[in-house]
């Protein structure tokens, strides 16, 4: 059992697939009397004239830190991404943006990943961790999660509802931080800051379009505002932005994008339409059998020898196949993949407004709000009458007779009293999607200054609602009605009412909330003075509540094919915080920080962590920190709720021998239902930075930062080995696990039933480790006052990420597909990387990136050992080197000054239309790897727009 042990470890979370003490971007400068930090390298003027103006320039803070400071590189490792390097990269939203990090990893979630649980949205991960351990702050403070959880488990913040158009900068903080943040900063913190103020108006607009067709987007942005705050007294601002994303459809693609036939490669043919897959087409195939359980229509078994017909011609969507040595007989065979999208159709649309007003000198206060909706379609197959869960309807046949005693229409076979086995696709009944979600955020806060205090204070208010609708499910009680009683015509399709049609397939719908109210009060001062400057205090209390409902959309288990997910809960988090900033020397300092918090569900949790700046000369400096974080349950893991999800399960070979080996034990999809559990404690961690910053000049700078994290007590189900080993040996399921057996095998009535559902709660069982390093590179050089070059290379190289199981396995991700159950199977790519390139001439800017994805084995350990890419028919890896080959992306993008407040913009993504790598393994796309890759498929695009400044 031991091989499926692992297996089955994978098998839980790939069915999954199928407050804190934040400080404003605001924060005011540090009191007068208080000296300066002393510069870092990448911050460093010349020595002579250009001293006076270092002392005179604005602290700031920076993510990482509650402390102003004019030195900008703290001990801990920050990315800035500024809003002209956002321009210049072509990227339109927060998503693009933080989602090209090199740090963004395995967990990472695709807005193109539609069969997900959290469909319609985007999140980051951090090194590899996972969303729910990367913190998303606006403006240094928290926000509203998504109302849908990842793969039933995981929350975080959706990226596509942040104002982008009014952003000032992003801070990419790549080290824990929960001494100051509280929960969820393990692998790091995304700090999107907008612009404070803003005077002017700026107005821009984008079209483009996809070289190979699809995916037109058209993009427009206002920004106006006015007031001076030094000499009005108050600024007020006022963004609005617009973008619709049409979809690509899978049909406007080419091969290996758009089938599932992959034979010309040396794969499989798994298009649709075989009934030895327990697939069918919209024109349907019948096998002569009889009902195992007379009257039970579920109960049917295939004649010996009986041979496969379609029960009409096949049109112009099917192909007929009389030659398939697994298909004895004939069948309609129709690439289903044809029905589906590689990019939804995206619409968002949202308003961001600010007002500030100055009280006194010392005194300002704000209010700002959002308010952004984003709404996303997607296709999907004809409905499938084959399906395992949450009811099995793979052996289900046409009776030979209907309840009057008459002959069945629908039954070739009926006349020789024969029932008739049937596998279909309703072709009316096409599966679709659209979810919309509106989120609503307003803050209200004051800064000022009282003697030598700086202080702090906001109110959040953050609500965010998602609907979500579902077309093209059957209902399991309809659709037993109409094959029992003939309703359905399955010869003539077109004959059948509306009535019946709606009642066959009815739409689903539910709304899903999720919110977020906080009030919190910082402060800063200068302590006293040492050899390097003022030891620095800052310390601040935060009071937040979270309340998540996400209600089952298949409450009742009347959709087929449909698991079961609802989320509810609530809490109420208090927290304090105190970091201490020690300049013992111009070229040593010592920062120390931690933090309690107290949640009304699970207790308390204490996070240190320190860190040290030391400068051994004036170009070189050395950093790094130690700090222990956590990461409180979700909603999922310990509220009222439960997630269900599928994984594709081979029995037992002996189970199998008990039922002859027949289709009811052949691989199937396993239900994996996972309660929460009120006795979950969080995760924890232990964080290790250590890096190098060097600047021997103005225009050259480079970093280079190792990382190291260990997390114990990661949240995963309890052991399902465990409860299968349990089941199949006949003996009592460990405690909370239960098993939900399926019905009887039509041809082995008296055979152990094949089990259907395994229960089993959420608990702290496993525990990782992961490290690599993070290299930056930047250059510039002017050759003359209107000619000027800038380079910069980011770099994450991630060296190991290993996770123990409970019964002590290890498994190293790094290179491969695993953990091949979050979020996508998308794999944890061992190097990704960009080159930004920027050449400024006169009145033009030409911005050249170059992304980089190394390639991935196609192996998932967390599943089996060797190519889990193989021909099922030969046995050989398939391809034949079992890799998915790197991904390499150019980017271009350009900008003309036609006056001094007009501008037009165009860019070329993906330049040179490099292909997608073939990747049959991820699950959230077909044949390629869109977390990585996306703009492999999508192909060469096209932007061109305007820019007006008044």
């Amino acid at each position: 059992m031991a091989p499926r042990r692992h297996g089955l470890a994978l098998a839980i979370a790939a069915a999954l697939a199928c407050a804190c003490a934040q400080v404003s971007a605001q924060t005011p400068p540090a009191p007068a009397a208080a000296p300066a930090p002393s510069a870092s390298p990448a911050q460093t003027p010349p020595p002579d004239d250009q001293a006076k103006k270092t002392t005179e320039l604005t602290a700031i803070t920076v993510t990482g830190s509650a402390l102003p400071r004019i030195d900008v590189e703290t001990p801990s490792p920050v990315t800035t991404i500024t809003a002209e390097q956002i321009q210049k990269s072509g990227l339109t939203t927060v998503s693009d943006v933080v989602r090209s990090i090199s740090a963004d990893n395995s967990g990472s979630i695709p807005a193109s990943f539609t069969a997900g649980f959290a469909v319609g949205s985007t999140g980051v991960a951090l090194r590899g961790l996972t969303v729910n351990s990367t913190l998303v702050l606006i403006d240094g403070r928290r926000a509203a999660n998504y109302p849908v959880t990842d793969d039933g488990q995981r929350s975080f913040v959706d990226l596509n509802t942040i104002p982008s158009n009014a952003i000032d900068r992003i801070e990419v903080l790549k080290d824990g931080a929960s001494s100051l943040y509280g929960a969820d900063a393990i692998a790091g913190v995304v700090n999107i800051i907008l612009k404070p103020s803003f005077k002017g108006a700026e107005f821009t607009a984008d079209v483009g379009t996809s070289e190979h067709g699809g995916g037109t987007t058209k993009r427009g942005t206002v920004l106006f505002g006015g007031g001076d705050l030094r000499k009005d007294g108050w600024n007020a601002y006022f963004s609005a932005e617009y973008q619709k994303d049409n979809s690509i459809m899978t049909r406007d693609r080419g091969y290996p994008y758009n089938t599932a036939d992959l034979r010309r490669s040396g794969g499989n043919n798994l298009i649709g339409g075989q009934p030895s897959q327990n697939s069918g087409s919209i024109y349907g195939t019948v096998t002569p059998g009889t009902l195992s359980r007379p009257g039970d229509v579920t109960s049917g078994v295939a004649d010996p020898g009986g041979l496969a017909q379609p029960l009409q011609s096949c049109g112009s969507l099917g192909t007929l196949i009389t030659d398939d040595p697994a298909n004895p007989g004939s069948y309609c065979a129709q690439n289903r993949a044809l029905y589906t999208a590689i990019q939804p159709t995206t619409e968002r649309g949202g308003l961001y407004g600010r007002f500030t007003i100055k009280l006194s000198d010392t005194t300002q206060a704000y209010i700002a709000g959002s308010y952004y909706e984003v709404k996303t379609s997607f296709p999907g197959t004809p409905a499938q009458i084959q399906a395992s869960t949450p009811n099995n309807t793979n052996a289900i046949a046409l009776p030979a007779t209907l309840p009057d005693g008459s002959l069945n229409p629908n039954n070739p076979f009926a006349a020789q009293g024969s029932a008739a086995l049937i596998n279909y696709s309703f072709p009316s009944a096409l599966a679709s999607g659209q979810t919309d979600n509106h989120n609503l955020r307003l803050v209200g806060g004051l800064t000022g200054q009282w003697g030598e205090w700086s202080y702090d204070t906001a109110l959040v208010l953050n609500h965010d609602s998602l609907d979500t609708r579902l077309d093209g499910l059957l209902n399991y009680g309809q659709l037993i009605s109409a094959i029992t009683n003939g309703t359905y015509n399955f010869v003539n399709p077109s004959a059948n009412s509306r009535e019946l049609l709606d009642a066959l397939s009815p739409t689903l719908r539910k709304t899903s909330t999720s919110d977020l109210q906080s009030i919190d009060f910082h402060v800063t001062r200068p302590l006293m003075d040492l050899g390097g400057g003022s030891l620095g205090l800052a310390t601040g209390v935060d009071v937040r509540h979270e309340q998540q409902n996400d209600p089952d959309l298949n409450a009742n288990l009347q959709a087929q094919g449909l698991g079961v997910a609802r989320t509810s809960g609530q809490r109420t988090v208090g927290g304090i915080y105190v970091e201490l900033d020690a300049p013992f020397t111009e070229s040593f300092e010592v920062d120390a920080s931690s933090r309690f918090d107290h949640y009304s569900d699970f207790g308390n949790n204490f996070s240190p962590k320190i860190g040290f700046k030391w400068k051994p000369f004036e170009q070189l400096a050395v950093r790094g920190t130690f700090s222990k974080g956590y990461r409180a349950p979700g909603f999922s893991e310990s509220g009222n709720s439960q997630s269900e999800g599928f994984a594709t399960f081979t029995p037992p070979e002996d189970f199998q021998n008990a039922h002859n080996n027949s289709g009811y034990v052949q691989p199937y999809p396993l239900a994996f239902l996972t309660t929460s559990n009120p006795k979950i404690q969080p995760e924890r961690s232990k964080s290790y930075t250590l890096g190098l910053l060097f600047q021997p000049t103005q225009d050259l700078s480079a970093s280079l930062d190792f990382y190291r994290i260990k997390k114990t007590g990661v949240i995963a189900q309890q052991d399902p080995n465990a409860v299968l080993d349990a089941y199949f040996a006949g003996e009592p399921l460990p405690a909370g696990s239960a098993i939900i057996a399926d019905g009887p095998d039509p041809a082995a009535p008296g055979a152990l039933p094949r089990p259907l559902v395994v229960a089993a709660p959420w608990v702290n069982q496993n525990s990782l480790k992961t490290q690599g390093i993070d290299l930056d590179l930047k250059a510039g050089y002017s050759f003359n006052e209107n000619t000027r070059f800038t380079s910069e290379i980011n770099l994450t190289k991630i060296i190991s990420w290993k996770l123990t199981l409970e019964d002590g396995t290890t498994l190293d991700f790094v290179g491969t597909h695993g953990p091949y159950g979050v979020s996508s199977g998308a794999g944890t790519p061992r190097y990704r990387g960009s080159w930004a390139n920027s050449i400024t001439f006169g009145k033009a800017t030409i911005t050249g990136t170059l992304y980089y994805t190394s390639g991935l084995k196609l192996t998932a350990p967390d599943v089996t050992d060797g190519c889990f890419s193989t021909n099922t028919d030969t046995g050989e890896n398939f391809p034949a080197n079992c890799r998915m080959a790197s991904f390499t992306d150019f980017d271009l993008t350009g900008r003309y000054d036609l006056t001094d407040k007009i501008a037009i913009t165009g860019s070329v993504m993906n330049a040179f239309d490099k292909k997608a790598p073939f990747d049959p393994l991820n699950y959230a796309a077909l044949n390629y790897n869109p977390t990585y890759a996306q703009n492999g498929v999508v192909g060469r695009f096209f932007t061109v727009g305007v820019r007006v400044k008044l």
